[in-house]
Formats: structure tokens, sequence, C-alpha cells
């Protein structure tokens, strides 16, 4: 079998808001990686056993007096070194350099002419995407200027004898037009990667590791129907078949038809052990007179985990407890823990599992990014329609309903969901917008009803385009396609009398609401 880990990158991170997307453009290269903070020391580097280290950018100067720093022992690992933006200034200041604040900054589109030739970039003149205050003013012994920009004369530099390299912009995000190409020749060039990270090698290799690891023992899963879970039932169930039994409970804050679709694709579709538990009283019952989202948020985890126990408890072989967390949940767990990162909102993934729980954990996506768990979930057969939809919150409609959660809320919302959801389908909107959902709000506003006067609630809908989620902008949905939606959700859903369209962006708006 291929070890898919043979080859692989490490990426520092420095703060950048595109750190993420690094990774994913390494692992859509077919490379495994993987993301650190900046501040591991170099024992812990070299025991990760590198084929090339890629340092992020970040918010930071280095012509401060403290500012992040790698070990300086990671220049003598002998391996590639790609610096980006502020990890190229990093490269720069720390062997000899100098940077300096530039009077003009450079945000957004520049052009970069190549110098000279070299292993890293082989475009003569091209459209790259700048985000920086300083530049390199002086390269150190070694080094030569291999790219130019109006801005930055010294916006690109290698020293090809030790390989180490760095550019000013941004390779990682498509407006750079050969971003792609770059980081293709410093890992697959200049650092001897080949390409075993494939979606069908990653399947082998977790069936493979989830049959050696649970043997003849039993395992149970939280299966909420979204992607990651759905994945991870369609993993296991290769590797483990009648061993795996799913737990799936039903909160009454799905989506419209949701739980009974979720039984027909895995019980009776696919053969999947499935136990459905209707606990839509009790959700609701528990969420009665409460309108704080942390709060509401933390008793559905709760009553989740509840049910889930209680239902776990009566599978009495079960030695192993499977969950979908994916390879963003750890980086933003370590960088939480470490005090790098800020909570916005709990996380809307199960967690806060009891401390008295004795399964052990199977986490067979925590390797995984989004794109790469939908792929494998494609390649396993799992229908489009599921794999691809949109992100969905883990306490459901009971954070797109604004302040106290109601069973009458939840299903008005539903409705407006679902006509909102088959329009943007019908319109080939759906596969432009990266997330679009209805919001309850609870206000009433007057309207009109043939000759009557209504006085009835309002929804809110949301579509947002984005690519790391990180920020985001509201989608340009057509006026007409808008009128069309809105007329359907007030003659069809009893209770709407308005309906309205965010074009509020991410930053300062979230996406959800709540």
């Amino acid at each position: 079998m291929v070890d898919i880990h043979a080859d692989r990158i490490l990426i520092l991170d420095f703060g950048s808001q595109y750190t993420q997307l690094i990774g994913r453009r390494v692992r859509e290269l077919g490379v495994y990686c993987e993301i650190w903070a900046y501040d591991n020391d170099i024992d812990t580097i070299k025991s990760f056993a590198p084929s090339g280290v890629i340092f992020s950018g970040g918010p930071s100067s280095v012509t401060e007096s403290h500012t992040p720093r790698p070990p300086q022992e990671i220049y003598s690992l002998g391996v590639p070194i790609l610096g980006i933006c502020y990890g190229l200034q990093c490269i720069a200041e720390m062997l000899g350099g100098k940077v300096s604040t530039s009077e003009k900054r450079e945000f957004g589109h520049a052009m970069v002419k190549l110098n000279q030739p070299n292993r890293l970039i082989d475009v003569a003149e091209q459209n790259v995407w700048m985000s920086h205050g300083d530049k390199v003013t002086e390269v150190p012994c070694g080094f030569s200027v291999i790219g130019s920009s109006g801005n930055a004369p010294l916006c690109a530099i290698a020293d090809e004898k030790r390989g180490f390299y760095g550019v000013q912009f941004h390779p990682e995000v498509t407006h750079s037009e050969f971003g792609e190409q770059l980081l293709s020749r410093f890992v697959h060039d200049i650092c001897g990667c080949g390409n075993s990270w494939t979606a069908q090698n990653i399947i082998d290799d977790s069936v493979a590791h989830a049959r050696e690891v649970v043997g003849t023992d039993h395992v149970i899963l939280g299966l909420s129907g979204g992607v990651d879970s759905s994945v991870v039932a369609g993993l296991l169930h290769q590797a483990i078949g009648d061993q795996l039994t799913c737990i799936f409970v039903d909160n009454g804050l799905l989506r419209l038809n949701e739980g009974d679709e979720v039984m027909r694709t895995f019980a009776e579709n696919m053969g999947v052990k499935v136990i459905r538990v209707d606990a839509e009283e009790r959700f609701l019952n528990e969420l009665a007179g409460h309108d704080d989202p942390e709060t509401k948020r933390k008793i559905i985890g709760r009553v989740f985990v509840e049910i889930f126990q209680e239902e776990a408890d009566k599978i009495s072989d079960a030695k192993w407890l499977a969950q979908g967390t994916i390879y963003p949940d750890v980086i933003e767990s370590a960088a939480s823990k470490t005090g790098k990162a800020q909570v916005i909102k709990s996380h809307h993934n199960v967690g806060g599992l009891p401390d008295d729980m004795t399964f052990e954990l199977l986490e067979p996506l925590r390797e995984l990014f989004k794109d790469e768990v939908r792929k494998i979930g494609l390649e396993l057969g799992l229908p489009e329609k599921m794999i691809m939809r949109h992100p969905f919150p883990g306490p459901g409609l009971g954070v797109r309903i604004l302040g106290k959660v109601k069973k009458e809320y939840a299903d008005v919302l539903r409705l407006a969901d679902a006509i909102f959801m088959e329009e943007l389908y019908r319109s080939g909107w759906y596969a432009k917008t990266s997330q679009a959902f209805a919001v309850f709000l609870p206000v009433k506003s007057v309207g009109v009803v043939g000759d009557n006067r209504a006085y009835d609630y309002v929804v809110a809908l949301r579509a947002v385009q984005t690519i790391d989620f990180m920020t985001a902008t509201w989608a340009p949905l057509p006026y007409d396609l808008l009128a069309h939606i809105s007329n359907r959700i007030i003659n069809e859903v009893r209770g709407i009398s308005r309906v309205t369209y965010d074009i509020s962006s991410k930053p300062p708006a979230t996406i959800e609401w709540e």
C-alpha cells in the first residue's frame, strides 16, 4: 500500500489569514502537509522529518523588537524553505538582510517581473496578490533577487544552493495567476515530493488503519447527516461493516425531511446500522425560555451528549467512539490551547464529552480539510447532493431562529428554507454560493393577504460567497430570483408576511446570525 505520508511539508504559521489556504493548496498538489505554530522547538520540527518547510505570512513586522521567529536552527535542517510575505521578511532578517517599513503599502494586485532564471519562478511577468507594509531592502549573503515589483524591488529572492526562497506576494490565493505553478515547483521540483496524497489512497489508508486499530471491537458514531459524520460513516462501514452502529439524534431542529433522508441514504440504501432517536420534544423543552445564543448552543450540545450516552450505554460491546473531527478543528483547538486564538462562539461540533465516557476515540478525518472530505465522500459513492451541501451548524435551526426557540418557529423556518434551497438549485445559484439559508426573526410586520390585513413574521435570506469562510461577501443573487423566492415563501408559508435579503459581508458580520 502507498505510504501517503512519505513526503511531507511543514507549514509554520505566523498568523496569516491565508495559512490554512497554503495547506489546502499543498494538499491539492498531492503532498501531505501539516500546519504548526511558528514557535515549535527544533527537536519537535526534526521529529516531523519534513521534506521542506513553508513560512506563512502574518500581521507582525520584523522591524519591531519582539516579533514571531522560528528557531534559528531551522536553517541548518538541510531542507528547502519557502517564505511567503512575512515569511520572506523573516528569512531576510534572520539571515543578515534588512527589512524596512515601506513608504507605500501594497495591498491587492501587482505585477511581478522575473529578474533571472531560477527553480522557483519561470514566468517572465505575472499578476500577483500583495498584502504588506514592509519590504526587503537588502538581501542576505548568498541570496539573489529573482523577482521585482514596482513597490518592492526585492519582492522575490533565492539562495539556490541552500534551497531557500522568499516571495513578498501570496501564491496560495487565486488572485495570483501562477501561484499554483510556483507552489508546485517548490514542493515537487525543489523538495522532491511525489503526489501520493490522493482521495483513493487516503481511503485505502483510512480503511486499513480502522481495521487494524478496531480489530473485532464495536464502534459507535453520532450521525448528523452533515458532510463530516456522513463520510466517517461511509469510511467505517467499508472498513468494519456491522461492527459500526450509528446513532442519529433527531433534535427537531433539522432541515425539511432531513431525518428521513439520512435514514434512506444510510440505513436503507447502504445497509448501515442506524438507531434513530426522535428527541424533538426533549430539546424544545430544555430550550424553552432561553434566548441567548451561547446558552442555546450549550443546551443543545449538552442534551445531545446526554441522549447519545443513553443510547450508547445500550450497546454493551462498544469500545470506540467515532467522530467527524477534521483538520481545521485540530488547528483551531491547538491555537486556543496555546492562547493564539479567541473564541467567537462555541464550536458547533459535538465536543464537551463527559470525562467518565470510557470509549476510545476514532477520528479518521482528523488530517483532512473540508474539501478533501468532500472528495472522499464522492469517491465512496455518497450522494453528491449530500456531500456538496452547504455547511449546517451543529445546533441546527436553534441558532437560525433568533431569540427563543419554539416548534411553531422551526416549522415555519423549515418550509421557508426549503423553498429558498429549491430555487437556488433550480436557478444554478446553489453551486455559485458557499452557504445559503433562511433566518427566522421573532418580530411581526403588517402585510396584506387578499383583502385582509395580516400581522405575521419576517424571514431573512442569507447567501454568501467565500474561499475559506474566514471572510465572505454576500452573493449577488439576481433581483428576479429574489423576487420569485420572496413571492413563493409569502404565498406558500403561512405565518410569513415579509422576506428580506442580508447584504452584510464578513467581517464585520458573521455568516450565521447567531
